[in-house]
């Protein structure tokens, strides 16, 4: 429905406030990465983005949803911000900055569809800026650019919700008074920030595919957003390892239909339906991979998209090169060492060699200390020792789990389990 139509009413209206509730969702962090763009300035651009928001709940109800709903909000929302300074008696710092009160600038920029699609990635390496720690580069880029809460973020970064967020506000901070500017780096300056942007890019599509907490296994907004910029990222440097973290996230959400039932209960890759897995992300991501392995320039995340695409085109779970695999997590364990990367190369070692090796390295990187809040450790604990027939430490172990877990789809196959050992 275009803008200027007749109004809605009754239940049309509430389909209407629905769709507004829809498209904040899907396109609120790249109004916001244009209002950035546009503003200058961070706070300023969340009050216009809400402003914005505020508007279309008030408008769209009687005019109708406007054909470009993200264009109508970032005119909205520069056009309040700029009321908003104007009220507020700024008149120097619109004199400082004349394109924010340039009406064809404006309407060129709301109608840009193409410059709206790469703001994101402009902000990314903005936030990116050496000036500013790098932990605060991924923090702010997380919370501010990708739409993480304040918790998520947290999460992330195994620390408290409010020492981030005071990290957070020294980020923008910085930005603010060094005058970091809004723009994709000189190609000269894009590779050494290449490597921090594929971090949070990854740290993004992690927390869609599998979210820390929540009712939802997964997040396709923040997966697909992720896979977009690795997208963007591509074109703009094709780089070998923005080559394998594109098929990484690709292989990866390739398997999502299959990922839970459709009561919205966990289902292992092992008990998946492969019928229900997206063959054209593994046709791709396989084709992305090897075209990173050729450059011989690869790193880890073009290791982790190779094992990744030893899953994807095994024709069953019993048909897994399981020893192939277990090669490639002793080169990744070398090249990015991680008790992560441990873990989950002892799961592949219980897979070709049984589950008592598996649980030995388990157990030893639990004893180190590493992994003890980590509630994957403890889950695949339980599972060899299910299949050990240890049941007592089973129990235990999917009781540790199931206490760290935040994931209600987790939680009730952990449950799940512990009725099972208990009949």
């Amino acid at each position: 429905m275009a803008a200027g139509s007749s109004p809605v009413s009754g239940d049309a209206a509430e389909l209407v406030r629905e769709r507004v509730d829809a498209v904040y969702r899907a396109e609120s962090r790249r109004v916001f990465a244009t209002l950035i763009r546009l503003l200058g300035d961070f706070d300023l651009a969340e009050e216009a983005l809400h402003d914005a928001f505020r508007a279309a709940l008030e408008h769209w109800p009687r005019e109708g949803v406007p054909a470009n709903p993200r264009a109508w909000l970032v005119s909205v929302g520069r056009f309040k911000a700029i009321d908003g300074i104007r009220r507020r008696a700024r008149s120097d710092a619109l004199d400082d900055d004349a394109e924010l009160v340039d009406p064809a600038t404006e309407d060129a920029a709301a109608r840009d569809d193409e410059s709206v699609e790469d703001d994101r990635l402009r902000l990314i390496f903005t936030c990116f800026h050496p000036a500013l720690p790098p932990d605060a580069q991924v923090a702010l880029t997380l919370r501010e650019v990708c739409g993480l809460t304040t918790e998520e973020t947290a999460r992330a970064f195994l620390t408290a919700a409010p020492a981030l967020a005071q990290r957070i506000v020294r980020a923008k901070a910085k930005i603010r008074d060094a005058r970091i500017p809004y723009q994709v780096p000189s190609r000269t300056d894009l590779p050494d920030r290449l490597d921090s942007v594929l971090r949070v890019v990854y740290l993004v599509f992690n927390e869609g595919y599998s979210a820390s907490s929540g009712a939802s296994l997964t997040r396709h907004d923040l997966s697909g957003e992720a896979i977009r910029l690795g997208r963007l990222l591509v074109e703009l440097l094709p780089e070998p390892e923005a080559l394998g973290l594109l098929a990484l996230m690709l292989l990866q959400e390739s398997r999502r239909a299959a990922r839970s039932s459709p009561a919205g209960e966990l289902v292992l890759l092992g008990d998946q339906d492969r019928s229900l897995w997206n063959q054209d992300h593994i046709t791709e991501g396989s084709a992305l991979v090897e075209r990173a392995l050729r450059s011989r320039r690869f790193g880890p995340y073009t290791v982790q998209a190779a094992i990744a695409a030893v899953h994807a085109n095994a024709p069953s779970a019993a048909a897994t090169d399981w020893p192939q695999i277990v090669g490639m997590y002793d080169v990744l364990a070398r090249a990015d060492p991680s008790p992560v990367v441990e873990l989950n190369r002892a799961v592949a070692v219980a897979m070709r060699d049984g589950p008592l090796v598996g649980l030995d390295l388990i157990d030893a990187i639990l004893a180190r200390g590493d992994l003890e809040g980590y509630h994957l450790a403890h889950s695949a604990r339980a599972d060899l020792c299910r299949r050990l027939g240890r049941m007592t430490e089973a129990r235990i172990s999917y009781e540790r789990a199931l206490g760290l877990t935040k994931q209600e789809p987790e939680r009730r196959f952990l449950e799940r389990r512990l009725a099972e050992l208990q009949n």
